[in-house]
């Protein structure tokens, strides 16, 4: 019995340093945007096998688009997400559905955090015969190529990061992430 109690305080002392060491060793993640940009579009890259044939658009592409007044930006995130920040002149998924015809003329180019989701929106689309074209790496790419996102106030240097896994903002923004019960809800 005294054999159990002896080794109890270093059981203990390892649990407490495993739950510290990643706070110590890993600190702030300290990519650069280059880096993040690549890990962005790698994983995009992944996600791209589940919607094959939905066509893509660079965020520089867009950009230029958007200059031109040629794109209309459909945001197909969660109201929450949305409110933090979003493309300029975005408009919701449900406000492009009340009438999709509204937009002919324009590029529509769906978006989310990495455009999984925005992905999945235009696939429907494509299948209803509405061209929709995908974000490359959606509103992270966005802003890691240089552009601009906004709330309710103006410009912002704000991103609604989904998850853990997608936070990769560009320098000098902040991100914000749902917690665990609201991903799940």
């Amino acid at each position: 019995m005294t054999k159990c109690f002896s080794v109890l305080p270093y059981f203990v002392g390892v649990i407490a340093l495993s739950l510290l060491l990643p706070l110590n060793v890993m600190g702030e993640n300290k990519l650069t945007d280059q880096q993040k940009l690549k890990i962005v579009y790698d994983m995009y890259a992944g996600y791209k096998k589940d919607f094959p044939g939905v066509k893509d658009i660079s965020p520089k592409r867009a950009m230029e688009l958007l200059k031109n007044g040629k794109v209309v930006f459909v945001d197909s995130r969660e109201p929450a997400e949305m409110k933090v920040s979003m493309l300029p002149h975005a408009i919701t998924r449900e406000e492009f559905l009340k009438d999709p015809e509204k937009y002919k003329g324009k590029t529509v180019v769906a978006y989310c955090t990495i455009s999984y989701r925005s992905g999945k929106f235009a696939e429907q689309m494509a299948k209803q015969g509405i061209p929709v074209l995908n974000l490359k790496g959606g509103l992270l790419a966005w802003v890691l190529e240089g552009g601009k996102v906004y709330d309710s106030h103006g410009e912002t240097k704000r991103i609604h990061v989904y998850g853990k896994e997608w936070d990769y903002p560009p320098e000098g923004y902040e991100s914000i992430k749902f917690g665990f019960f609201e991903r799940l809800f």
